[in-house]
């Protein structure tokens, strides 16, 4: 007996047969793919075979072989961590990992580390195409919530991806950053907790500023404290993204807005190319001075991440092996060591800033090295900064 198979079968198969004919060439992103075909009964006396098709295809990293040089088991596997710092994203070629979505952070996660929930960080992904400038990041909201939901479902497995979602909206625009904040508040399922404004300027052309062209001194501007005004009435926070050389603006901010919970992404971003080369000492001791005034207000937490990228200067890319988890504890021990003493373990987090740190290291090693620097600290305080930090800026109690 012959059954008909539609063409759009076919086609299906054509395609899964082209992306597993792709898998492993170069560095190239790649594509895993898994696929099975299940005869079973239909109704009694249909005749027909029901059709039903798993596909799992995780798109790859530009550097996936590289990254592959050192692979290493994950240390304390149980240990809970909650990642406070991701993003999501599609279509980004200029990227390392131009696709990188629910499958894509899965698939790093599943390395072996306990990661039970985490945090995405908005990063211009999926604006709405139409509508006033000022509200088409909302869309960003509504995309990362919908991934969330698909989570939450559980049949992804037990990590929370995306349990807080953390926006965008241009401050500047002053007193409608209010119904801006209300949209994002309302497309967030309940999942919406603050925004990040990148606030990444510096005079050297090495360095590149954030991606929104943020002016001068933003942190300092009134209108962008006029939008400001309106996170705390609405119990969200704000992501501070900036370079070391703005650290005292950061604080300034705090101290004027002392009811804001205010986040300090990557240290602060300590920098280390362009007139910064070969300074790091130098910028170290600079660097230091500033994260000591910015630690004396209490609004403000600290994520402990996000060093790996080209700008911290490490040059990790350019070697010919990715680097052990005990290399990357070495060469950035002193920056979480002062960060944590300064703040505390009840105002620092871990963060993997993924998958823009995956430019120089996996995301098993990065989470080891986390471990190692704090493998001498109590359960308690380690608990804070894998865990229980992120859980209470970013209102996650239930995450286990």
């Amino acid at each position: 007996m012959f059954v008909a198979v539609p063409k759009r079968i076919i086609d299906t198969i054509t395609v899964l047969s082209f992306l597993m004919a792709k898998s492993g060439e170069g560095d190239e992103p790649q594509y895993r793919v898994c696929s099975s075909l299940i005869s079973s009964p239909a109704a009694p006396g249909a005749g027909r075979i029901a059709l039903q098709q798993e596909m799992d295809m995780v798109a790859h990293s530009t550097n996936q072989t590289w990254l592959q040089t050192t692979p290493e088991v994950a240390l304390e596997p149980d240990l809970p961590i909650i990642d406070p710092h991701h993003h999501l994203w599609d279509l980004r070629d200029s990227a390392t990992q131009p696709r990188y979505l629910l499958d894509e952070y899965l698939d790093d996660i599943a390395g072996g580390h306990n990661v039970v929930a985490s945090v995405f960080i908005e990063c211009g992904a999926v604006y709405s195409a139409s509508g006033p400038e000022a509200f088409r990041p909302v869309g960003e909201t509504e995309f990362v919530n919908g991934i969330a939901a698909m989570s939450a479902s559980g049949q992804y497995g037990p990590c929370q991806v995306a349990a807080g979602i953390v926006g965008c909206v241009d401050l500047k625009i002053g007193d409608v950053s209010a119904e801006v904040l209300d949209r994002h508040i309302e497309a967030g399922g309940g999942r919406f907790r603050g925004i990040r404004l990148g606030a990444l300027w510096c005079a050297d052309e090495a360095v590149r500023n954030h991606r929104t062209n943020p002016p001068e001194h933003l942190l300092l501007r009134d209108d962008f404290r006029q939008g400001f005004q309106h996170l705390a009435p609405r119990d969200l926070s704000f992501e501070v993204w900036c370079c070391h050389e703005q650290i005292d603006e950061a604080t300034d901010l705090a101290r004027a807005f002392p009811d804001t919970t205010i986040i300090l992404d990557h240290f602060g971003g300590p920098l280390g190319i362009g007139q910064y080369a070969g300074r790091q000492d130098e910028v170290f001791e600079v660097w230091k001075e500033r994260i000591g005034r910015l630690a004396e207000c209490s609004n403000v937490y600290a994520k402990l991440g996000g060093l790996n990228m080209d700008v911290n200067g490490f040059d990790w890319e350019d070697r010919p092996t990715a680097p052990r988890s005990v290399e990357l504890t070495d060469a950035t021990r002193r920056y979480f060591d002062f960060t944590i003493g300064k703040f505390g373990v009840e105002r620092c987090m871990f963060e993997s800033n993924f998958p823009v740190d995956k430019l120089s290291c996996s995301f098993t090693n990065l989470w080891n090295s986390f471990k190692l620097m704090t493998k001498d600290m109590s359960a308690d305080e380690r608990r804070y900064l894998f865990h229980d930090t992120a859980a209470k800026v970013y209102r996650l109690e239930a995450s286990q």
